[in-house]
């Protein structure tokens, strides 16, 4: 049986190129193209590749951090990056693991990386893909469902994060949603422009414009252009207390 691959690549030209390098190989089957990172991502849950051609440099949203969301799928496919630009190999990854392909396209080059690819266990896609993601760039977006549909929130829209369970509501300029990563995982993700303020919230630090004391004693953040007031827990208090006081 052969092998389902996405191409994602900005360029017309170089999906072409791919398209042509397996046209006569049985043992692969292109099942859908990308021009963008966040096409990608809709296309790899509408079709469920087993590989992807990802490249790296892409409007909307780049090659790695289409792989910091795929990392976060049960079953992530394989991934081997393309790119014109060698810095992005020597830095950011170890060609034994996960691959990577330098343009333009050699067929050669291409059959070895999909093989090696493909011989990857679930486990060791996902490693890789989180130890790639994380040599990448900040982090753009986050990645919700509405309505059946893959949307991309920008961070910078984000209010805050609340979590309730095993999900976290997202509050953003255009409403609320519900998503599945864990508030830790963003915590990770987005410390360097969110803070902790209670066990279960991370607030935007550009959107905290204050605080509020309740009548019990109880202290809460004001939130920029929203008329919410999250509650500070005590372990956080000084904290916040000190942010608030030195931006």
């Amino acid at each position: 049986m052969s092998i389902s691959i996405l191409v994602v690549d900005d360029e017309e030209l170089a999906r072409e190129r791919i398209k042509k390098l397996l046209k006569e190989n049985d043992d692969y089957r292109i099942c859908a193209e990308a021009e963008n990172g966040a096409e990608a991502l809709m296309m790899v849950e509408r079709h469920q590749p087993e590989l992807v051609l990802l490249d790296i440099s892409m409007p909307v949203m780049d090659g790695l951090e289409v792989a910091k969301h795929l990392s976060g799928m049960d079953s992530p496919p394989a991934v081997i990056f393309t790119t014109a630009y060698g810095e992005y190999a020597l830095e950011a990854f170890s060609t034994k693991a996960t691959g990577y392909l330098m343009k333009p396209i050699r067929q050669e080059q291409l059959l070895q990386s999909l093989a090696q690819a493909r011989s990857l266990n679930r486990v060791q896609r996902s490693e890789i893909l989180e130890r790639t993601s994380e040599s990448g760039n900040q982090r753009k977006h986050i990645c919700a469902r509405m309505r059946g549909n893959l949307e991309l929130i920008p961070i910078e829209d984000v209010y805050y994060f609340q979590a309730d369970q095993k999900y976290v509501t997202v509050k953003y300029k255009k409403g609320e949603v519900i998503i599945e990563e864990s508030l830790k995982s963003l915590e990770s993700d987005l410390n360097d422009r969110f803070i902790r303020i209670h066990r279960n919230a991370l607030v935007a630090k550009s959107r905290i414009t204050g605080l509020a004391k309740t009548d019990i004693g109880r202290v809460k953040v004001k939130i920029d252009q929203i008329p919410d007031q999250l509650e500070v827990s005590r372990r956080h208090v000084a904290e916040i207390r000190r942010f608030v006081r030195e931006r």
